[in-house]
């Protein structure tokens, strides 16, 4: 199987029309293939795991897919359906009849009793195809009235770093914070849990969505939670803050060692003689 550079590389930057990879490769979100290349069509970071090719665009909207697991407010209640804010240009169309079943009476049912406006939800995107709203459900498991907590929102396409890899980056602020993340792929994530973790799960995750460009974002998180923990004394040498430090110090000696020599640098010199 021929693979390209990539292989040797986890991310890297592309815009459309890129030839991101050549060979067996599978184009997995935001690229197609043409005979056996694997173009970009937005810009983003590329990331290559085994033949599996992802471009994780770099800004954008939510748009739906069917079983997407999203977070909504609803803002507002019909006689025979909730409408739900899922963070998109098309809001979530619930109707009454997914929740109730085939009993459902518009005469007898009060859909406010189940969910009121202001409610969070948990569902998922049951069927969309861009001609009508997209209609969503809270029929399964763990779907339904959400849990108390605060509802963070970030960019809809830093969602896939902030679950990191297998969980990895979620789970490790759910451990650092002691809160629980409800993550919807629509770019709002519920924190429940103690008031300080809360917090520092609500700065972990917008640092993720502000660096979700760069490499190591797993090593600066980790750091950044073990400083707020006092689990560390110092940054890494390659951290950005030892970095400008470092650079403030060397920027600093190079200047002294540039400049003209003046009259206050003799006097100083003959009273160290002296």
């Amino acid at each position: 199987m021929n693979r390209n550079k990539l292989s040797k590389i986890e991310r890297k930057y592309v815009v459309p029309g890129d030839i991101i990879a050549e060979g067996d490769y599978i184009p997995v979100s935001n690229a197609y293939s043409v005979g056996n290349k694997v173009i970009a069509m937005r810009v983003g970071l590329c990331e290559l795991e085994g033949n599996r090719v992802n471009v994780i665009p770099l800004s954008g909207p939510y748009v739906p897919k069917p079983d997407d697991i999203v977070v909504g407010v609803v803002t507002y209640v019909s006689a025979s359906a909730w409408t739900v804010d899922i963070n998109s240009f098309f809001p979530g169309f619930m109707p009454a009849s997914g929740v109730y079943g085939r009993r459902f009476s518009p005469e007898k049912d009060d859909l406010r009793r189940k969910f009121d406006v202001g409610d969070t939800l948990i569902a998922v995107v049951a069927a969309f195809d861009r001609s009508r709203d997209p209609m969503i459900s809270v029929s399964g498991p763990r779907l339904g009235l959400a849990p108390r907590g605060e509802i963070i929102k970030i960019q809809p396409v830093k969602v896939p770093r902030l679950v990191g890899r297998r969980g990895s980056m979620s789970k490790m602020i759910e451990d650092a914070s002691g809160c629980k993340l409800i993550i919807g792929q629509n770019g709002y994530i519920i924190v429940s849990g103690p008031a300080e973790g809360a917090v520092l799960a609500s700065e972990a995750i917008h640092m993720v969505e502000d660096l979700a460009h760069t490499s190591g974002l797993t090593e600066k998180i980790e750091w950044f939670l073990a400083e707020k923990l006092g689990l560390t004394e110092e940054p890494p040498a390659e951290s950005p803050q030892a970095a400008a430090s470092e650079a403030t110090a060397t920027t600093g000696a190079v200047e002294a060692e540039q400049r003209p020599a003046t009259k206050e640098d003799s006097d100083s010199l003959e009273e160290k003689k002296e």
